[in-house]
């Protein structure tokens, strides 16, 4: 994946984060990342240290969880989440 299109995906999913009011937090530390919930907000926590494919893939594995029907994603997007394996761990 070439470092453009990756860069521009994360954006997306930075964008779709915001209209589902789901916080992306990137930190440093022994982790791999995913999402949680903290007093009725949610996040996904992402590993800035980590390659961004496996950020990426993170992103996807936890949209792809989500009812993502009545929402307009990007079809570079939607198929980025629809193919991301679940597994990835």
């Amino acid at each position: 994946m070439s470092k453009i299109k990756s860069e521009k995906l994360f954006i997306l999913f930075e964008e779709l984060a915001d209209k589902m009011n789901i916080n992306i937090v990137q930190g440093k530390g022994d982790f791999i990342g995913g999402m949680c919930s903290v007093n009725d907000e949610s996040y996904i926590v992402i590993n800035k240290v980590k390659p961004m494919v496996q950020r990426l893939n993170i992103l996807g594995a936890e949209f792809s969880k989500l009812d993502l029907n009545n929402i307009f994603i990007s079809p570079v997007l939607r198929n980025f989440i629809e193919n991301t394996q679940q597994d990835i761990f």
